[in-house]
């Protein structure tokens, strides 16, 4: 057996392969310790060419040497050996000599494994044809499946020339429209002809290979469960591709209603084109018709939207009779949000109004009527021959979210195993500013207390940690794989490991204290960054306080922390902060040097009357740290520096000044929080600090000056505007939660996101919108006229604002949006008349759509600026109309 183990570790495959020939079972079984033992040492081992040679024979000698299906499946699918397998044949040569109902089990626990575990397709097929088991139909046999088929260059022929030859091809089939997410990987052939899975699979439905009505039933039924949208796309091309007689299309008329209502778009336009087909040949009830257009016309699609209108106006022509029944279904539209699509189907009313006069039909269409904009109101009661109620409410009441408050941190968990569950979650989940500070006072107050205890409730999160190893390594080796990784500790969660990391040194002869020392130390002294880039200032007090933590957890435990915050967002009470002086006074306790800083910046200084209270009493303890901390808290508060803006590109940007009162008194690290702030972008593509999880945690340095922070975080938050990038805007509901001034920087950060490429990204700066303006901190003016800026300069699209701006006024803040918009439009209005290509006109309809809305809402009047200039452009082009709804909008004074 040793012969083998040696050929094993030297990498010889074929060599252990024809050793193991020689073997009875029982030594197969007696041997599997040892190859057990060799991976456990591999995992450890450097990822180094002399410890990949041994994997191959390694994965096929325990494939070999084990009995049990369970165990054979498991370590067939082992993750450490993922890339270093054998091939499938040699594996079924190995497994060959086993009972077929033993293969069959082994089969059935390969094909449930998940996807993830990327066990070979053609080792999952081989075994069915070696046990004869029925073929299984589970989520990885089947993606692995459509990968093999699709595997054309290896082959030469075609996707239909390989289904065609497939025994087991009903089965499988039938199950890919079962398996979720496979869209994606039926499109990595061609769209159309032999080679796609469209084309091939209809083909074969038309050869009757496979059963035609249960084909279009399964490929319907996907459709209507909904899903991806590769999903969608690959099934509705199927579909269309199956080519439904009209038999197949009236016997699904229920199914085409569904997904008419609630499919995705392109789905829902293919059902609607089937339904129309119907309904124009008379084969569809005009009831049915009204049941379709009642959930088509409320679709936010617009030209989902105008098609059913032209459908219901083709039916209303085709058949007179049937005006009582598809007319009220016209009047749906009369609630619809656009007043264009509100125009259209009042317009089909005027033209059949008189087909039902004198009926109940009548009076659905005067009530529905009701809902129509100011404009179209006086034509509505001239066709219908009455009087409508008055236009509009006769009162408005802005509607705003309420005032977010922020939580109180709860007292320092009370025990080892508290700390290690808050711990465990901190670093599971991206840690939230609460969440992380609490963790982390925490682990300073339990390291002081009783570290082994500590310690020993914290193994199995250790166990969890890309540095941990199999925790039988000493501090030492630990120590070696942080000074080798490029480590930022200006990270949250890396912060967290380097405290993990400190904590659980147990030192030996060979290990001297010296050597972990001077690496702590270097993690305190060095900078973030080698380049700076915009965030060092914040990155650089961030990490020199959790690097000092780790190294006092070293050398000289603290009791507790100082700067843990009383409120989540980072605002420490001074009072509170005054009994932590007076108890390390009482313990003799050194103070960490960053960690005090870090307080001093978090300690609320806005209420001089309660900074006034705790400044005597931190002067009264005679401390250095007492004086200091005295001497801020009588300060003026909370001040910012002198701001300027700059241009860039596309992008406008801000620039701060220096702040002196951030440079005397602190710590070198934390005094680029007070230097000026430059627009220049040139070392940006150097930065590293592409987490999104880190940016609240740079709020809370500075809870009382959220401009220092947005300021520094404009570029990237103009990014997902400009450059369409996606996530960067999640930081700003934290920004509007934040405290102090809400100023240029904080004002652009918000222009910039409800100007975003992705909707997430829109409700995330819509829900910070919303924030500023219920603290009665929101500039209107100056958000309006930052958005005309940005768009004049072409850093917002103004179709992408008008979304962002609709949804905030559908929450009921029609007047805080009209008050931003009449600061925005006016800037894009005078543009008008200078651009004879009319391409700054491209999404302003919208924009005064949303404007004209929100005026007719909230009562809004008086005059814009160029209004009506545009509202008397020849024409009824989107632009025109609704510069013209809201010029008469303004024009209504409604009662306050």
């Amino acid at each position: 057996m040793s012969e083998l183990m040696e050929a094993v570790r030297a990498g010889r495959t074929a060599e252990v392969v024809g050793l193991l020939d020689e073997l009875t079972d029982a030594e197969r079984r007696a041997l599997f310790p040892e190859l057990k033992a060799l991976r456990k040492e591999l995992r450890a081992a450097p990822w180094e060419a002399e410890s990949r040679r041994a994997y191959p024979p390694l994965y096929a000698a325990g494939v070999a040497c084990q009995t049990g299906a369970a165990a054979v499946a498991t370590w067939i699918a082992a993750a450490d050996m993922r890339w270093s397998r054998t091939s499938p044949a040699l594996l079924l040569r190995l497994l060959g000599d086993r009972a077929p109902e033993w293969l069959a089990d082994l089969t059935g626990r390969l094909a449930e494994r998940p996807v993830a575990s990327d066990v070979p397709y053609e080792l999952m097929a081989g075994l069915v044809r070696l046990s004869g088991c029925p073929v299984p139909t589970t989520e990885a046999y089947v993606m692995g499946w459509v990968q093999h088929i699709n595997s054309l260059w290896q082959h030469g022929d075609s996707v239909l020339d390989r289904l065609r030859k497939d025994a087991y091809l009903a089965d499988l089939v039938a199950a890919l429209f079962e398996t979720a997410e496979i869209g994606s990987r039926l499109e990595w052939t061609p769209r159309e002809g032999p080679n796609s899975w469209t084309g091939a699979l209809a083909q074969l439905t038309t050869e009757q290979a496979l059963d035609r009505r249960a084909t279009v039933d399964a490929c319907v039924a996907r459709l209507l469960r909904g899903g991806s949208t590769a999903d969608n796309r690959v099934f509705l091309r199927l579909l269309a591709s199956l080519a439904l007689t009209r038999e197949e299309q009236l016997e699904r008329t229920a199914d085409w209603l569904a997904l008419a209502a609630d499919a995705v778009s392109p789905v829902a336009s293919h059902a609607q084109s089937v339904l129309a087909s119907l309904a124009l040949d008379g084969e569809l009830l005009p009831g049915r018709l009204a049941e379709m257009s009642d959930a088509v016309l409320f679709r936010t699609e617009k030209k989902l939207v105008r098609a059913q209108l032209v459908l219901l106006g083709k039916a209303l022509t085709r058949d007179r009779t049937t005006a009582e029944v598809l007319l009220p279904a016209v009047a749906q539209a009369f609630g619809h949000e656009d007043s264009d699509v509100q125009e259209r189907a009042l317009k089909l009313v005027e033209r059949h109004a008189e087909k039902v006069e004198k009926t109940e039909a009548h009076a659905e269409l005067v009530v529905a009527a009701e809902q129509l904009i100011p404009g179209l109101r006086d034509r509505a009661a001239q066709v219908l021959g009455t009087a409508l109620g008055p236009a509009g409410p006769v009162a408005y009441e802005e509607v705003l979210p309420p005032v977010p408050e922020p939580t109180r941190l709860a007292p320092a968990p009370a025990s080892p195993v508290e700390v290690a569950e808050e711990v465990s979650a901190a670093l599971a989940g991206g840690p939230g500013v609460a969440a992380f500070e609490w963790a982390l006072d925490g682990l300073v107050r339990h390291a002081h207390q009783d570290r082994d205890a500590l310690v020993e409730a914290l193994r199995p999160v250790l166990a969890r940690r890309w540095w941990y190893g199999d925790g039988s390594e000493d501090a030492a080796t630990v120590w070696d794989r942080f000074s080798r990784r490029n480590f930022d500790v200006g990270d949250a969660s890396n912060g967290l490991d380097l405290i993990l990391a400190t904590l659980l040194g147990r030192t030996d002869h060979r290990t001297p204290d010296r050597k972990i020392s001077r690496l702590l130390h270097s993690f305190v002294t060095q900078r973030t960054t080698v380049q700076e880039c915009r965030h060092s200032s914040l990155a650089q007090p961030f990490g020199s306080r959790l690097a000092e933590i780790a190294y006092r957890l070293r050398t000289d435990p603290p009791p507790f922390l100082l700067s843990t915050p009383t409120w989540s967002t980072g605002l420490l009470e001074p009072a509170e902060l005054v009994d932590r002086l007076a108890e390390y006074r009482r313990l003799g306790a050194r103070v960490v040097a960053s960690d005090f800083a870090q307080a001093l910046l978090r300690v609320r200084r806005a209420d001089r009357t309660v900074a006034a209270a705790a400044a005597e009493r931190a002067a009264a303890l005679g401390t250095r740290e007492g004086r200091r901390l005295a001497a801020w808290l009588t300060t003026e508060g909370p001040s910012l520096p002198t701001s300027q803006r700059r241009t860039s590109g596309t992008r406008v940007l801000v620039e701060l000044g220096e702040l002196s009162e951030l440079q005397a008194d602190f710590l070198a690290d934390h005094r680029p929080l007070g230097r000026p702030t430059s627009a220049d972008t040139g070392h940006r593509w150097y930065c590293h600090h592409w987490s999104d999880d880190i940016r609240p945690h740079w709020l809370a340095l500075l809870p009382e000056r959220r401009e220092l922070v947005a300021a520094r975080q404009l570029m990237d938050v103009s990014t997902v505007a400009v450059d369409d990038v996606r996530g960067a805007a999640a930081v700003l509901p934290h920004l509007a939660e934040s405290g102090g001034e809400a100023g240029e920087a904080v004002h652009l950060c918000l222009a910039y996101g409800l100007g975003a490429r992705h909707p997430e990204d829109r409700l995330a700066a819509v829900d910070a919108l919303l924030t500023l303006a219920a603290r009665g901190q929101l500039d209107a003016g100056r958000l309006g006229a930052d958005l005309g800026q940005l768009v004049r300069c072409g850093a917002v699209k103004p179709l992408r604002l008008a979304e962002s701006v609709r949804t905030a006024a559908a929450t009921g803040a029609n007047a805080t949006i009209w008050e931003v918009l009449r600061h925005t439009l006016p800037v894009l209005l005078s543009a008008l008349a200078t651009d004879s290509a009319g391409s700054s006109a491209r999404g302003v309809g919208e924009l005064l759509g949303v404007a004209a809305e929100c005026a007719e809402r909230s009562g809004a009047h008086g005059e814009l600026p160029h209004l009506t200039q545009t509202a008397d452009r020849r024409g009824s082009s989107r632009l025109v109309t609704q510069a013209r709804r809201l010029r008469s909008a303004l024009a209504v004074e409604v009662a306050a």
